[in-house]
């Protein structure tokens, strides 16, 4: 399943190889988002062009999209047998065999607690002096469409409510994620875990995690249950590491997940570069070596380099695919907004062999196509974009 082939002396950077039902993963690897199954802008064809080794998709996303069709055309949902030999969703919509991850569709969920998107990420890199001076005052804005119990969360999409009434109930949790995870058909799946928020204080965090503990043995109950009956293709689990910002918390859950027999490990929540360091510094040390480590949520250049300095195996991030559709170009050298070079008439980037600069795309080109045709300007765009990381990628790894 998951081999490391060297270690480098001076950091706990490593390259390895994972493989999959679909295909081998080379590590450190650069997990591109297809939320939607699908890579936006880009055609099936574009994906096998950029190098992409693996993507991964959002299960609570494409539960609410196939959940809708069903709607539209009045159809009953159709449970996948057994003897299914058809390709996964996931693969019949991205039109390309390879590796695919889908993550438990927890994280979209919780974040629901807060009535602004923007809460998740506003405390990522703030002192706890700045925390507890606006925690009150956000808080406030918390909506009561969420109830969470030991079960999993109830929760409704429709909008804040005085409560929850039955007919906008909707629930999600560890047996259904798994369930439907299965469905999707990816060859590496998450267990069910709760992503607390920045917001949440000490005694939250210590609740949260005994929730995600629990969910933790349910999901791994589930994934033996299915290999016993050998309904499908080896599905990979990976147990999730949480806590909060808080150290005792993370080398608490660590040292748990760590002990359970999971394919692999990811480390969840949300983090500024500091804290980042921190936290893989402490909770690393107690995952067993073994097995492959996944980085959930985490992609900027900067962020990558730590990580895999830090035994970092995978990560996945949306940089690459949404900042290309906004005209942010990825280089070398930094980058750059192509809004701005409109007489500048070279390539993207000197010496790149991306898609669009084989295609001899221009900055300036570029510039003119994001005004008069943006469908195309982005699509070369996140060409451009996602062959770069992965391109980093790979000299990452040969640099080790």
């Amino acid at each position: 399943m998951f081999k490391i082939l060297k270690k480098d002396k001076s950091t706990n950077a490593r390259t390895g190889i994972l493989i999959t039902p679909h295909g081998k993963i080379l590590t450190p690897a650069y997990t591109i988002v297809a939320t939607h199954a699908e890579i936006k802008c880009l055609k099936s064809q574009d994906i096998v062009k950029t190098k992409t080794q693996v993507v991964i998709s959002n299960t609570y996303h494409l539960w609410n999209k196939i959940n809708s069709k069903r709607r539209t055309h009045n159809e009953e949902p159709k449970n996948k047998t057994s003897n299914d030999k058809t390709e996964s969703f996931l693969i019949k919509s991205l039109k390309v065999k390879m590796p695919t991850m889908t993550d438990s569709g927890g994280f979209q969920v919780f974040s629901l607690r807060y009535s602004d998107k923007r809460y998740g990420k506003i405390l990522q890199s703030t002192s706890d002096l700045f925390h507890d001076r606006i925690i009150n005052k956000i808080s406030k804005n918390k909506t009561p469409n969420v109830k969470i119990t030991n079960k999993g969360v109830f929760f409704s999409i429709d909008g804040p409510s005085t409560k929850l009434r039955a007919s906008q109930k909707r629930f999600l949790g560890p047996e259904l994620s798994m369930k439907l995870q299965e469905s999707l058909g990816a060859d590496i799946i998450f267990a069910f875990d709760e992503c607390t928020s920045p917001l949440d204080n000490l005694a939250y965090n210590k609740k949260a995690l005994v929730r995600t503990h629990r969910w933790a043995k349910i999901c791994l109950a589930q994934n033996e249950k299915r290999k016993m009956q050998n309904q499908t293709p080896k599905q990979l689990l990976f147990g999730i590491v949480q806590g909060g910002r808080f150290k005792s918390l993370r080398v608490k859950s660590a040292k748990f997940i760590g002990s359970l027999p999971f394919d692999g490990f990811g480390i969840g929540g949300s983090f500024g570069k500091d804290e980042m360091i921190k936290t893989l510094k402490i909770v690393v040390p107690h995952l067993p070596e073994e097995k492959p480590r996944h980085l959930l949520g985490i992609g900027k250049i900067r962020d990558v380099f730590y990580a895999v300095e830090n035994g970092i195996d995978s990560f996945d991030c949306v940089i690459p695919t949404r900042e290309a559709r906004h005209g942010r170009i990825y280089t070398q050298h930094g980058h750059y907004d192509i809004l701005k070079n409109r007489d500048k008439n070279i390539s993207l980037e000197k010496g790149c062999k991306c898609p669009a600069c084989k295609l001899n795309i221009t900055k300036s080109k570029l510039n003119t196509l994001f005004k008069t045709d943006l469908p195309r300007a982005q699509r070369f765009a996140t060409l451009h974009n996602v062959w770069f990381f992965n391109n980093l990628m790979k000299n990452i790894r040969a640099s080790i």
